[in-house]
């Protein structure tokens, strides 16, 4: 994996973004690790030109964002404007908010409307990509599971994936396998590890510190021509920035070639 495509989620740093001041400063500290890239998710409201500002200054690549659900599946021509103005070429649909999976005349509309929305963003020179959490895991009746009803249903060329391995995991599917299945559908994936706490309950964690095979997830990807692996921790156990180090330096010294 070559390290100027490893990129920074900063939602896991959400706290530390609400302003440009706070902004600037993350950037700062997020490049000195060795990040090269930021995934724009969770900053205050600060203008696009001053977040634009503050990533170029700071030598960071804007390679990705999120918007906000209903805007792309309703208005996507906003979330567009914005991804340009942010200078990203992919973005992602975050989570399906309000929507009933046990209900398969709401499935079907978000379906439609992510292949709608797919289609403006590829007609303006993006890619949209869905971001699952474990509950697309839910299988209807038996059948197939909503995250293969999503792939299936939507053209490859509209709809990719931002495949996130800890939900994966989390919703009982198999990292390598999925990774593989998205061969050309996978511009972008999340790392984030996964274990369970001595409660047995599970929880987030730094990238090598849990149960996920990275080198074999990793390489996969690497085949199925991920072009960001954006490292992700929805909660740490302290400070943040300690964790995202920690999760780099496995990277680095791990996969990096």
């Amino acid at each position: 994996m070559n390290p100027s495509r490893i990129a920074l989620q900063l939602y896991t740093l959400r706290e530390h973004c609400r302003t440009a001041a706070e902004l600037a400063t993350t950037a700062r500290k997020v490049r000195a690790i060795g990040y090269a890239a930021v995934e724009i998710s969770g900053v205050g409201p600060i203008p696009e030109a001053e977040i634009v500002a503050i990533m170029k200054g700071e030598g960071l690549v804007i390679c990705a964002t999120h918007e906000d659900s209903v805007t792309i599946l309703d208005h996507p021509e906003i979330a567009i404007e914005r991804v340009h103005n942010l200078g990203a070429k992919f973005s992602a649909y975050p989570y399906p908010a309000g929507i009933a999976f046990d209900n398969p005349a709401q499935v079907s509309n978000l379906i439609r409307k992510l292949d709608r929305a797919g289609a403006k963003f590829r007609a303006a020179g993006l890619k949209l990509g869905y971001h699952n959490h474990a509950h697309e895991f839910y299988r209807p009746a038996g059948g197939a599971t909503i995250l293969e009803q999503i792939y299936a249903e939507t053209s490859p060329e509209n709809l990719m994936a931002e495949l996130d391995t800890y939900w994966v995991h989390r919703g009982g599917g198999n990292v390598v396998d999925w990774v593989a299945r998205l061969k050309g559908r996978l511009p972008t994936l999340h790392l984030k590890d996964y274990k369970v706490n001595p409660q047995g309950e599970p929880t987030f964690c730094e990238i090598g510190a849990g149960t996920l095979p990275f080198p074999h997830i990793i390489a996969e990807a690497e085949a199925s021509g991920c072009e960001w692996f954006i490292v992700e921790q929805d909660s740490t156990p302290g400070d943040p920035f300690v964790s995202i180090k920690q999760s780099f330096d496995y990277l680095q010294a791990t996969l990096v070639v």
